[in-house]
């Protein structure tokens, strides 16, 4: 789960670049939105819009911003209709590529993602294909810097984390996701250096693959992702270290 984890926080310096600004709140506004229309527009008894606004507030995402999306999804403001969508497919050699989406016009998405899986050396698949490989996990990633692993890793399961791992410069911790916010709670107030946080899908195993194909793999996600509708990517690749590094001098 390693690969994910850092793929995670490379997406997320990609994500408060001021040139990826712009798409970033979108995509944080339409899950505000939906998140309001599925439980209503009180965070205290809203669990998503909680977390929604977490992560808006975490890229710095202004107030209004965040407000005019609350309205938006109450019906205060017009707004488009958003529905959510699931698509799976495969990557290069195999890859397992989960895309959680949020579109305003479904055909036009599901058409754009295939087309993005077949220019990529990967194909979209059947409903059903690769989510049984995942589950839903909160993932709160933390910069290891002058900490000590063993006594952040006792807080964190205190607080109610389920695991925690170290790899190099980074600590991962992961959560139940009704743990997420507690577990969140309990690092922000001893003012533990979150990179980033969510809850998110998270593969149960992973795939190793050759350098090529895993610089493949990651150039389909990262195509995914630029697309506005799409929210997420998951994978199940262990990307190594040195082939995140080396993808991203190509980029």
């Amino acid at each position: 789960m390693s690969g994910h984890s850092k793929w995670s926080s490379i997406k997320h310096q990609k994500g408060v670049a001021d040139a990826r600004r712009g798409q970033l709140f979108t995509k944080l506004t339409r899950e505000i939105i939906v998140a309001v229309r599925e439980g209503g527009s009180n965070p205290e008894t809203n669990f998503r819009l909680r977390l929604s606004i977490q992560k808006a507030r975490d890229n710095n995402m202004p107030l209004e911003n965040i407000e005019r999306a609350i309205k938006r999804g109450s019906g205060e403001l017009e707004g488009a209709t958003l529905s959510e969508m699931v698509l799976e497919g495969y990557g290069p050699s195999g890859a397992a590529i989960l895309v959680q989406a949020l579109s305003d016009n479904r055909n036009r998405t599901l058409q754009e993602v295939r087309n993005i899986f077949s220019r990529n050396n990967g194909n979209l698949g059947e409903n059903g294909c690769v989510a049984w490989l995942f589950e839903s996990k909160g993932l709160i990633l933390v910069e290891a810097n002058d900490l000590d692993p063993e006594e952040l890793a006792l807080q964190a399961i205190d607080a109610g984390a389920e695991d925690v791992k170290v790899d190099n410069n980074h600590i991962e911790i992961y959560t139940m996701p009704e743990d997420f916010e507690a577990v969140r709670a309990a690092l922000d107030k001893e003012n533990i250096p979150i990179v980033t946080s969510e809850v998110s899908m998270i593969p149960k195993t992973t795939l190793e693959l050759e350098e090529k194909q895993a610089i493949q793999t990651l150039k389909l996600i990262n195509r995914l992702e630029d697309l506005d509708e799409v929210q997420s990517v998951s994978s199940n690749v262990d990307f190594p270290q040195s082939v995140l590094e080396k993808f991203q001098e190509q980029s």
